[in-house]
């Protein structure tokens, strides 16, 4: 209800906001008495925005609850994850511009690495390099399936988009990764009656697959997960007559974000800097920036607590460049926790910063899990970032005489 209220509130505006996740920045500290990713992190640039603006800890979902980086960005970027589910087949494919249709099934690829007995050691293939990958995709595509269309597209090092077109497939499907190695790839199983030939198709295309990886190294399998198909959600500029811009080098961000209309703005390398020059040479034409920093994340899943802490700093040399040039509103966050001592995302709210000349600063010159629980912005649902955002940049009209 509060959602559709909103939007009608929204209104134009020439002010201009950015938004910078640092995907997975919740973390734990090691030792009970230790200090987590963030909080031993060398920040002088985030400590000195953080002082002049609203803290808070951000709530993906719900209070408990893991979320993937699919739905803790639909959260970010306003929408309701509930209500606006979406697979993480879907993202990928929209994430290498593939020209998906509303009734294509997509699932999210992975080379992995089994041994001799059929049981995973690795659910990545060592990250197999992007062009090795493409190598081995394009013998994947000579797998042919009676009655359907199967297009395979590279993302990044093991990681593809699988997507199946043609007549009555859908997607209730289970999925091939058990997430765990030591255990068999699994059989995808439908999980209504009409799927049950969708998962006969899928079953048959990985069998040809294993035939034609058997005797590589790393990669001699693969894992299929986030059978989804595309939803239909309103765009920014529906929502909040924002022009909006991407600023993405994985593939899954650079997905959400055109299912969200965004417009995705092409990086010129793959490092962060890379990403802020991109920002800096695009800044007069859009009104909001969507930024994302995957390595904060890559290092919590590795269990790198220092990897994880130097992420962190390699973002906070690069702040002063998107301050410079004048933003209206800056946000600060991820999308998830991803500590290293779990190696995993996990359900901890996330360090969220909010700056404009407008906002209530907690003048507080620090930017960590422990000040951000006693800052002003509370415990807030992570789907009221933009409303607040949005209010802070002058763009909410008042209701009511």
């Amino acid at each position: 209800m509060f959602d559709e209220f909103f939007r009608k509130q929204t209104i134009p505006g020439k002010t201009k906001i950015a938004m910078l996740i640092m995907d997975g920045l919740g973390g734990l500290p090691p030792t009970p008495d230790g200090k987590t990713e963030l909080e031993a992190a060398f920040t002088p640039n985030l400590d000195a925005l953080a002082e002049k603006s609203a803290l808070g800890l951000s709530i993906p979902l719900g209070p408990g609850i893991a979320v993937g980086s699919g739905p803790g960005h639909l959260a970010l970027f306003g929408y309701d994850p509930l209500n606006c589910e979406i697979g993480r087949g879907p993202l990928e494919a929209l994430g290498v511009d593939f020209d998906l249709y509303p009734d294509d099934v997509a699932a999210r690829g992975n080379f992995c690495t089994m041994d001799d007995k059929g049981i995973l050691t690795d659910r990545r293939a060592g990250r197999l390099p992007t062009d090795e990958s493409k190598k081995l995709i394009e013998k994947l595509r000579e797998i042919k399936i009676e009655g359907v269309d199967i297009f395979l597209v590279p993302v990044k090092e093991h990681r593809f988009a699988f997507i199946m077109r043609g007549v009555g497939l859908e997607s209730s499907l289970t999925e091939t990764d058990p997430l765990i190695t030591g255990m068999s790839p699994l059989i995808i199983k439908s999980l209504n009656e009409g799927s049950s030939r969708t998962a006969s198709i899928v079953n048959q295309f990985v069998e040809q697959a294993q035939i034609i990886l058997a005797g590589k190294s790393p990669a001699n399998m693969i894992l299929l997960r986030g059978f989804a198909k595309l939803p239909l959600v309103p765009t920014f500029s529906e929502m909040y007559k924002l022009k909006a811009a991407c600023i993405a080098v994985n593939g899954m961000y650079r997905g959400v974000s055109r299912l969200a209309g965004m417009d995705i703005l092409d990086v010129d390398g793959i490092t962060l800097a890379d990403e802020f020059t991109t920002l800096e040479k695009n800044w007069p034409d859009y009104d909001f920036f969507y930024l994302h920093f995957k390595k904060t994340d890559t290092c919590g899943e590795n269990g790198d607590f220092d990897g994880k802490v130097h992420a962190i700093e390699e973002f906070d040399t690069q702040l002063p460049r998107v301050l410079a040039l004048n933003p209206d509103v800056v946000i600060v966050t991820g999308d998830h926790s991803s500590p290293a001592i779990l190696k995993a995302h996990s359900w901890h709210p996330v360090p969220l910063l909010i700056y404009s000349k407008y906002c209530r600063t907690d003048a507080v010159p620090e930017f960590g899990e422990g000040v951000c629980a006693k800052g002003s912005l509370g415990h807030l649902p992570a789907k009221h970032i933009m409303a607040i955002a949005l209010a802070n940049a002058g763009r909410v009209a008042k209701y009511g005489a």
